[in-house]
């Protein structure tokens, strides 16, 4: 096997044209073996395994830093970048990310998760290198999805107007921008980047200033432009933006794709490469749905009567919701399938609007829509939401318009790790004037407090978990629950647990746990973080002198920290905030995260003991 020989980079420039092509294959194979036990992002890394041992046959990270865009199509690059031996680790607790880490490899030139981010912080890299007078070069290689959000064109504004040596490369996989591609087009990619046309056109470029000056120069290279570059729209946009457009050209032609970089890494100033490449390549299933195979899940026996989703409660409910309210619209920003808006489009295509990765634009848009009276629910991860913070505060909540954002995938999301783990948005949502703040206790009441959004006439977030509900029967029909107000649903008297979200049936577990042995501890469904139940909580300050709140966020500026403030300035008990640390928390399984953070019902359940027998100890 070649792949067997293969650990670095130095190694794929010993190899022949022949065994290039042997060592795509033998990736593919490689990393569909490992993902079938791991799960994570399959289509995406299969869809780039010729243009890495291209990029990796030409350049020589880490003097030469590669940037990739959202980081999906990662592996192939971390298993020739010296990570071969631990891959089968991947997105497993302890073992390699997901996602390129500079914490995690030299050759990881810039962490990435979320999208849109390469150009800028390959164009920032590139600056950096010259100014501290370092050797090599930057390429960022972001994905054609990924060339819908705003940042993306900023990046490149800002890199055309540099003129800094930056390559930028296009892996359109999907929405084929051009579908110039063939024989033709590969051979003119590699005239019009060739050393000897490039060194021509030089000279010629040279003793037509100096003879007919700069005006009668610029018309010449305008009709050279027309004539060359006008053959492929697409880089028409680029060039506008001050980039050289080189492409389109076959995203799975290793020998092209080789001569056409070993051309470009000789050019000056920014240029554009435009790579045509096919998601999921070499993996039938993948190549004909690679929206399925876009993130995969580790093979496993078929369970059935399994509980159903968060979000695929969400999903049946907002359709529910949208049959007898012709005003309720849903938005995502380039997730439909994720967010489970795949359906409600199905149901009502009119009303649904997916804008692309571009979350800012998606609040402000809603906002929009909720001047005009409609019902707009915006269906995004946690994690994306942070993108447009500014957008939920001055186009949402300062002018009190009712958009409904519906917070997919809350808390500790499990393999994806610290990049889209959703452990802040109770921080960064509760501290926005007019904002209501609701966690479900579970996929019924998720039901309810959707319901309740809806109709509230105000901003509203409801943030729910990723994965499965706790298989709680759907018992009534929809119901406004009122704003603001909790549940007590376990009475005792040594202890009160003041839980919000997932956490809550993990806090009744653990008080049947305690009273085996005793202790009795009640249990509050503190389902409204904002505004907190002030009554109810007013009441329990004056019944206990110990309290304990529970949530699947940041302990920093979350749900506890609300209740901190709320009792400040009078009460004389004590409260104690159990939740997520102040780190980033790595990948793994997502109720092994939950259990080492101490969220879960062992963990609740050694912390209140603790603390009451700490209290007897006391007397």
């Amino acid at each position: 096997m070649v792949l067997e020989k293969v650990n670095y980079p130095e190694d794929i420039k010993k190899l022949t044209e022949e065994e290039l092509n042997l060592l795509a294959d033998e990736i593919r194979k490689f990393i569909i073996s490992v993902v079938e036990r791991t799960g994570g992002h399959l289509a995406s890394s299969l869809g780039v395994v010729e243009l890495t041992i291209a990029l990796l046959r030409v350049f020589s990270p880490p003097k030469d830093e590669i940037v990739w865009d959202v980081g999906h199509q990662s592996y192939p690059y971390k298993i020739l970048t010296g990570r071969k031996k631990v891959f089968h680790t991947l997105r497993q607790y302890g073992g390699i990310s997901g996602f390129p880490s500079i914490k995690e490899s030299k050759y990881d030139a810039f962490g990435t998760g979320h999208s849109s981010t390469s150009i800028s912080a390959a164009l920032g890299i590139k600056i950096g290198k010259k100014l501290k007078g370092e050797e090599g070069h930057v390429i960022a290689v972001i994905g054609d999805g990924a060339l819908t959000a705003g940042e993306a064109y900023e990046g490149l504004n800002n890199a055309g107007q540099l003129g800094e040596d930056l390559i930028v490369i296009l892996n359109d996989n999907e929405m084929s921008i051009s579908k110039n591609i063939g024989a033709i087009s590969n051979y003119l990619t590699k005239l019009t980047t060739g050393e000897s046309l490039r060194k021509a056109k030089e000279r010629l470029e040279n003793v037509t200033k100096k003879l007919f000056g700069e005006k009668v120069y610029k018309g010449l290279k305008r009709v050279e432009d027309l004539i060359v570059k006008g053959l492929f729209p697409p880089g028409m946009l680029f060039e506008e933006l001050g980039f050289r457009y080189v492409g389109p050209i076959d995203g799975h032609d290793i020998p092209t794709l080789i001569t056409t970089l070993n051309n470009v890494s000789k050019l000056k100033g920014p240029t554009l490469v435009h790579v045509l490449t096919k998601k999921g390549k070499g993996y039938a299933p993948a190549e004909e749905r690679p929206d399925k195979f876009h993130g995969v899940s580790p093979k496993s026996k078929k369970k059935e009567n399994l509980p159903p989703t968060y979000t695929e409660v969400f999903s049946k409910t907002l359709i529910e919701i949208a049959e007898s309210d012709s005003d309720v619209v849903g938005i995502t920003a380039a997730m439909p399938s994720g967010t489970g808006l795949d359906r409600f489009k199905e149901r009502f295509p009119e009303r649904y609007f997916d804008v692309g990765i571009a979350e800012q634009h998606a609040v402000t848009f809603a906002a929009g829509l909720a001047k005009k009276g409609l019902k707009p629910v915006v269906a995004i991860y946690s994690t994306f939401l942070q993108r447009a913070y500014d957008q939920i505060i001055h186009d949402v909540a300062l002018q009190e318009l009712p958009v409904i954002f519906a917070i997919d995938r809350a808390g500790l999301v499990g393999e994806d790790g610290a990049t889209h783990h959703g452990a802040f948005d109770l921080s960064y949502l509760r501290i926005i004037p007019n904002i209501v703040v609701a966690a479900p206790k579970d996929e019924e009441e998720l039901r309810h407090l959707l319901y309740t959004a809806i109709y509230s006439g105000k901003p509203f977030a409801v943030r729910y978990p990723r994965g499965r509900g706790y298989g709680i029967p759907i018992r009534e029909p929809l119901k406004k629950i009122d704003i603001g107000t909790w549940e007590v649903l376990r009475e005792g008297k040594d202890l009160v647990i003041l839980a919000t979200g997932w956490p809550v049936y993990q806090a009744l577990k653990a008080a049947e746990n305690l009273e085996k042995i005793g202790l009795n501890v009640t249990v509050v469904n503190a389902r409204f973080v904002k505004p907190l139940d002030e009554k109810l909580l007013n009441q329990i300050a004056r019944e206990f002198k110990l309290i304990v709140t529970v949530e699947e966020n940041v302990v920093k500026g979350g749900f506890g920290s609300a209740v901190n403030e709320y009792l400040a300035s009078w009460y004389t008990g004590r409260v104690f905030n159990l939740g997520l640390p102040d780190k980033f928390i790595e990948h793994g399984n997502q109720n092994l995260l939950r259990h080492l953070v101490g969220i879960d019902s062992e963990g609740i359940e050694k912390f209140a003991k603790d603390i009451l027998t700490k209290k007897v100890l006391q007397k």
